[in-house]
């Protein structure tokens, strides 16, 4: 295993941190601990959609499983409801160990670039979507590490070829059933310490 040539980030809970958007849920009538439940159905109904061979974008998404939330806790899912909360994703701040890790590593005057979904109009885990990153970059697919705090991101990164980095987020236990990280860590400094540390 050597050093990657280049290095993506996700960036939902694993750059940004998530809980922030629980004060949103709040102001629509639903309790803070929705937070978690709308995140896991959001991510199911891609996977869904994604297996199915449909595409819809986040918003489109996000959106569709909000209103579930919303209506089987008994609360009208209006439109402007749906918008406040969803905006709030705009603003969700980063991790405290992010800034750290992209100056300790020089990494945050190499950010080139912000790749989408909607360009491949694919959703992770599949391979298109990590092989786009790698052929946005100009790497090879093997010489490009994805850094995430969800296993099956890091999983659909291996089976894609890629090199993958699992950060301690929500998930104290990494999931046995997917292919294992070849670096991990309990924080982004950490993780970003041994990439940096593998042979060139």
């Amino acid at each position: 295993m050597r050093r990657p040539h280049a290095v993506a980030l996700d960036i939902v809970e694993t750059v940004f941190a998530l809980e922030p958007l629980s004060a949103r849920f709040k102001t629509v009538g639903l309790p803070e601990t929705a937070l978690r439940l709308f995140f896991a159905q959001m991510l199911r109904d891609a996977f869904a959609l994604e297996a199915s061979g449909a595409y819809k974008t986040f918003k489109e998404v996000a959106s569709g499983s909000l209103a579930v939330v919303m209506a089987n806790h008994g609360i009208d899912a209006e439109q402007p409801k749906i918008q406040t909360v969803l905006a709030g994703f705009a603003e969700l701040p980063p991790h405290a160990d992010v800034a750290g890790a992209l100056e300790r590593s020089g990494f945050a005057s190499f950010i080139e670039k912000t790749i989408s979904i909607d360009e491949v109009r694919r959703w992770k885990p599949n391979r298109e979507v990590y092989l786009h990153a790698a052929r946005s970059i100009g790497v090879e697919p093997e010489r490009l590490a994805l850094i995430a705090a969800h296993a099956w991101d890091v999983h659909g990164a291996k089976q894609a070829g890629l090199m993958g980095a699992w950060v301690r987020r929500q998930d104290k236990l990494y999931q046995a059933a997917m292919q294992p990280p070849d670096v991990q860590g309990d924080t982004l400094p950490e993780v970003v310490d041994k990439l940096l540390a593998l042979p060139v």
